[in-house]
């Protein structure tokens, strides 16, 4: 009874952030895109706040020593909304690869534009993975980490990985390492459920792959990093939810 609880008052106080946040952002229109950036970082940051004061959900980073400097590709596991927000904190200057409808929506969308997030149109086919790259070559020129989430949706922790094509034809256009990217946060906020689970969400950055290597041996390398360190992780946070009942 106590979980829901923090559970529904997290949820209502997640949105009234957002709200909140919206409104803070919206004199950046006028002013260079990495403000809109530093305004994400701020909710961001109140967000995990929030669910570790709230909810009981603490996170922890493993492997931040290892992220190259300079412009990066980040290819994230993809189980919650948790990330979409999270792991703006982590990197200087980031931005993500989103679903085109995303920016159709009143405020958020046209904050993502300006924060020169960069869309896909997945009903334009192989056109779209050309455009993606066009205008992700654009972000990384100007020294920043791109995400992306290579299964496309969210996916449950343990559920039968399904990645996509498209990571491996922005990683051999663009020339940049790609930095794989492991977690657990679906056992702590699942998808498609107003549920918090108390706990630890853990964050492991993979080794980095070096840029130059052949699609496919690529795509499995990536693949292999990123469901190996899920796995493990899965464990450890199934384990803290069960010794805390």
């Amino acid at each position: 009874m106590l979980n829901f609880v923090r559970s529904i008052a997290f949820n209502a106080l997640f949105y009234l952030n957002t709200l909140v946040y919206l409104v803070i952002a919206l004199p950046t229109f006028f002013l260079p895109y990495r403000a809109i950036i530093a305004v994400a970082r701020s909710w961001a940051r109140t967000n995990l706040m929030l669910l570790r004061v709230v909810a009981g959900i603490k996170y922890e980073i493993r492997g931040r020593e290892k992220v190259p400097k300079g412009p990066i590709i980040v290819a994230s596991k993809h189980q919650s909304a948790w990330e979409t927000f999270a792991l703006v904190t982590l990197f200087d200057n980031p931005t993500f690869i989103l679903k085109r409808e995303l920016q159709w929506i009143p405020v958020f969308g046209w904050l993502t534009i300006k924060a020169r997030m960069v869309p896909v149109n997945r009903g334009k086919g192989a056109q779209a993975l050309h455009d993606m790259a066009e205008r992700a070559r654009i972000e990384l020129a100007d020294n920043r980490q791109l995400i992306i989430f290579p299964e496309g949706t969210r996916r449950a922790p343990g559920a039968e990985p399904r990645y996509k094509y498209g990571v491996s034809y922005l990683y051999a256009a663009e020339g940049v390492p790609c930095v794989p990217l492991a977690l657990n946060s679906g056992l702590f906020w699942p998808r498609r459920s107003m549920r918090r689970v108390p706990g630890t969400v853990l964050v492991e950055i993979c080794d980095p792959i070096p840029p130059g290597l052949d699609k496919d041996a690529f795509f499995e390398r990536l693949k292999d990093a990123i469901e190996t360190a899920t796995a493990r992780l899965i464990d450890e946070g199934r384990q803290e939810i069960a010794r805390s009942g």
